[in-house]
């Protein structure tokens, strides 16, 4: 097929499609899935009534400004409807918009496209990309990696979605890496002990803690562990009060500190029970157990382990934690996960909901969430870039 050259070509539905089909494959290579007629059929959900030839792109300065102030993603709406159902929130479609007719005009270079934006294929929208190897986060790490590996996320650039297996797979290398460190630094240390894994939705860490269970039993170790986002209330009283599922308000966050104390004392716990399809907690806003609802119980152990969010985010309860693992993966791979897991399989979401609160959690939650806890971890596993970071510290124990 012939890329059309004219102005006139660019500015009809089908110039603008076909030079945009090939220019966007560059920013994302999932797109090249699709056929040309597929690939259509998704930009057809965000052609403006006037047609693309309306838009006015803005400048990249006046792009950058906006997306990234963290009031910007206050203003996006995880629910707005139109005739009652749920639709993609307009600045999101604006955003998209002017990147993907920037793009096919050539009025934003793509390397700046990528460096600040990721697209999802599924989603058909851009996405603000977070960097998480900051110069506060470098000086704090040494500046260079403890391990490296072949980078064998690079084969997700063209999926769709991404599979367990073809995750764990992707990330062996740098995982027995974590692993080996992990049981160097509690033989040197001592137990008990609690060890946490931070990081955002579908990184992985649930998969590592288990692999980190499994290694650790082997050796005699008693092990058990505690999600922190058994401790999130309501998803909807959340929601109606603008917390999202960052910060202290968003969790029972004194039933979080007793539990980790305790835990740490050799006393075994009664946590809250969240259950992800309905958003509800097993416990009400004053901390007391519903009616019919069960909590979770945790036993003491040699090794604890804490996943979620921000495990030693917070002053309170960051001392307690022997050694603090931040576990990342880039945000658009942890999205492709998401589809599969949480819309295909779990039908946890509508999708639109999921896109819309995707898009307002993630860029905020690197600044406010990830790298404090990255200036802060002992460890880090960048498991798209495949490497295990170590603070200066850690690595002369590790040798």
């Amino acid at each position: 097929m012939t890329t059309p050259n004219s102005t006139t070509s660019l500015y009809s539905a089908d110039g603008f499609s076909e030079i945009l089909y090939e220019k966007l494959q560059a920013v994302s290579p999932a797109i090249g899935r699709f056929a040309l007629y597929e690939f259509r059929y998704a930009l057809d959900t965000l052609t403006p009534e006037e047609g693309w030839g309306s838009i006015v792109p803005a400048s990249m300065i006046e792009i950058e400004k906006k997306v990234h102030s963290l009031t910007y993603f206050d203003s996006i709406e995880i629910k707005p409807k139109v005739e009652g159902k749920i639709v993609l929130d307009k600045e999101i479609i604006w955003l998209t918009n002017m990147l993907l007719v920037g793009l096919a005009r050539g009025v934003y270079p793509l390397d700046w496209i990528t460096k600040y934006f990721s697209f999802d294929p599924r989603g058909f929208n851009f996405l603000v990309r977070p960097t998480y190897i900051t110069e506060p986060v470098l000086a704090h790490l040494g500046g260079n990696p403890y391990r490296q590996f072949e980078k064998k996320q690079k084969v997700f650039d063209s999926a769709l979605y991404v599979g367990y297996r073809d995750f764990e797979e992707a990330n062996r290398d740098v995982d027995n890496a974590l692993i080996d460190a992990a049981m160097q630094l509690i033989q040197k240390k001592g137990t008990p002990i609690l060890l946490a894994i931070a990081g955002p939705t579908a990184a992985g860490k649930t998969e590592i803690v288990e692999r980190l269970t499994y290694a650790f039993q082997k050796i005699g170790k008693k092990v058990s562990s505690m999600e922190m986002d058994n401790f999130y209330t309501d998803r909807d009283q959340r929601e109606a009060r603008g917390i999202g599922s960052l910060g202290r308000e968003a969790m029972h966050f004194d039933l979080f500190t007793t539990a980790l104390h305790d835990l740490c004392n050799g006393k075994a716990v009664s946590i809250p029970r969240y259950d992800f399809i309905d958003g509800t907690s097993s416990h009400d806003l004053q901390g007391y157990l519903k009616p019919d609802r069960k909590p979770v119980e945790i036993q003491p152990a040699d090794i604890i382990f804490v996943e979620g969010n921000g495990p030693f985010l917070y002053e309170e309860v960051a001392d307690l934690i022997g050694i603090k693992v931040a576990y990342i993966t880039d945000d658009i791979v942890r999205l492709k996960r998401k589809w599969l897991r949480d819309i295909d399989l779990r039908k946890k979401y509508d999708p639109y909901y999921l896109r819309n609160r995707y898009f307002k959690e993630q860029y905020p939650n690197a600044q406010k969430c990830y790298l404090p806890q990255l200036e802060k971890c002992d460890l880090f596993v960048d498991t798209t870039g495949a490497a295990l970071w170590a603070t200066p510290a850690i690595q002369k124990i590790l040798g």
